[in-house]
């Protein structure tokens, strides 16, 4: 039976091509490409053995529409018009949308959308790894009912783990690799609420070092490890209140500490674990404004390097965690630089494995309230100015579009955010300024905004997985977010 259908497929290649050399767009750059393309999906077999190795990829807030961005913005850096460019994980043969909901959310916080892809269960806006039954910040009833993690299950079989993020190690997404809280925000023992018996997520992520779940956590957020008459290296305070200094504790179990670029250089190839590196006393800089820490694509290296060590291997979050940030504030400019550096770690980690043993994800937890405006031609910025289309050619004539009021827009802006139109400083205004590109293109410009908020909020669009390697083939179709833990438990698991 295998062999009829290999056979008739062939027979329906063979008489695609003999139609299309009758055709008078055949030699279309556009039609050859996609004859090409034809004949690589077809040649395609899964890959059916064991993963070795995981890496989820998760860039925070980064949806199809946030990813459009990012594809433009990275095409127009490498000179090009923006929307033919291909980032990495664009390349990757397997595809699926994913429903982002929660179980009390029609939109999601980053909290519940990393537990499901962390224990294959969703839950509730606002709680990392506990199961829907508890009400958010019900301490008590989160302690009975806590759930098993990947990173444990596969600690337990004997792989290392790792979890990088450039926001604070303790935030809601490289939380959920290992802590669990019926508060997302209970990140240092100063904010959980009095009586409550739970550990913060600082505390946690030490405990899950200490009894060899974590082998390696890279990211912000020194503040919630120190006490708050501490000082750290760059002479900011902490936010613990009960006189502990959790980074003193993790060395004297034996972890190597690291805080800033050049203490992470000193490492080398050669990293022995435990590794505990808090580059910022909160959240990393953004890759725009970028000094003395390392950039996402070095920390997910040396993970990887260290990592792969292990004979049985690891399983590795990376989390761009200010993607979403830079969305929230409406600055399009650094969500898109921290977007490249995102794709720049996916290009790294793919060459440094090995596709036949590693399965790779790249997905995000939710979309955000971004939108895009007007017909824009080819080449448009996407930071700037909205220009027509050109009628007679292929690049923008750059006349800027207009609005009903006479003034021009740019190619993206959000529905809600800092950035509203509806008010000017401390006034209502309910107009818009006659913009020029170069303000837009400023990479301190706000986008414009319909709803004003003092933060732009997350959307419940959904989102795209994409991947490679062992099983990856599973993902497919529209799929809902704790699935993705299945396929990575099936992976590994696979005989």
């Amino acid at each position: 039976m295998k062999n009829l259908l290999i056979a008739s497929l062939a027979v329906v290649l063979s008489t695609g091509v003999a139609l299309s050399q009758e055709l008078p767009q055949k030699d279309s750059k556009w039609f050859t490409d996609a004859q090409v393309k034809i004949q690589e999906m077809a040649a395609r077999q899964p890959n059916t053995k064991r993963a070795k190795n995981v890496i989820l990829f998760t860039a925070d807030g980064n949806g199809v529409g946030t990813n459009y961005a990012i594809r433009l913005f990275s095409g127009q850096q490498a000179g090009g018009l923006g929307d033919d460019y291909v980032q990495p994980q664009e390349a990757f043969p397997n595809l699926a949308l994913v429903k982002t909901y929660t179980t009390n959310g029609q939109t999601a916080d980053s909290a519940p959308t990393a537990s499901a892809m962390n224990t294959g269960v969703k839950s509730k806006n606002g709680m990392i790894n506990i199961d829907e039954s508890v009400a958010e910040a019900d301490c008590a009833a989160g302690l009975d009912h806590q759930m098993k993690t990947f990173a444990e299950i596969v600690s337990e079989a004997g792989k290392s783990v790792g979890v990088v993020s450039t926001a604070r190690i303790t935030h809601a997404t490289p939380a959920a690799v290992y802590a669990k809280t019926a508060q997302r925000d209970w990140e240092h023992n100063a904010a959980l609420p009095e009586g409550c018996a739970q550990k913060d997520i600082a505390d946690q992520l030490i405990e899950q070092m200490k009894s060899g779940v974590i082998d390696i956590a890279l990211g912000g957020g020194r503040g919630m490890f120190i006490p708050a008459d501490a000082k750290d290296e760059e002479d900011k305070g902490g936010k613990r209140t009960d006189g502990r200094n959790l980074i003193e504790e993790a060395k004297a179990a034996g972890a190597q500490y690291v805080w800033n670029d050049e203490t992470f250089a000193a490492l080398g190839d050669a990293v022995t674990t435990p590794v505990l590196g808090l580059f910022e006393s909160s959240h990393m800089k953004y890759e725009a404004d970028r000094t003395g820490e390392p950039s996402l694509a070095e920390m997910t290296a040396a993970t990887i390097k260290s990592l792969s060590n292990n004979a049985n291997g690891f399983y590795l979050m990376v989390e761009s965690g200010r993607v979403d940030h830079a969305n929230h504030d409406g600055n399009l400019y650094r969500t898109l630089t921290d977007g490249k550096a995102f794709a720049d770690a996916i290009a790294l980690a793919d060459e440094l494995t090995n596709d036949e043993d590693t399965l790779i994800i790249v997905t995000a937890d939710h979309e955000h309230a971004i939108s895009f405006n007007g017909y824009c031609g080819r080449g448009s910025p996407i930071t700037g100015l909205c220009y027509d289309v050109n009628g007679a050619g292929v690049e923008h004539t750059g006349e800027p579009l207009l609005g009903d009021d006479g003034k021009p827009y740019t190619v993206a802006g959000f529905l809600n955010g800092a950035g509203s139109l509806l008010k000017q400083d401390t006034q209502w205004t309910g107009s818009r300024p006659d913009l020029t590109n170069e303000q837009a293109m400023d990479k301190d410009y706000l986008q414009q905004a319909l709803i004003p908020m003092s933060s732009e909020t997350h959307s419940g669009e959904d989102v795209a997985v994409m991947a490679k390697g062992p099983w990856a083939h599973l993902f497919d179709g529209v799929v809902e977010q704790n699935y993705i833990f299945h396929v990575m438990d099936y992976a590994v698991n696979a005989e």
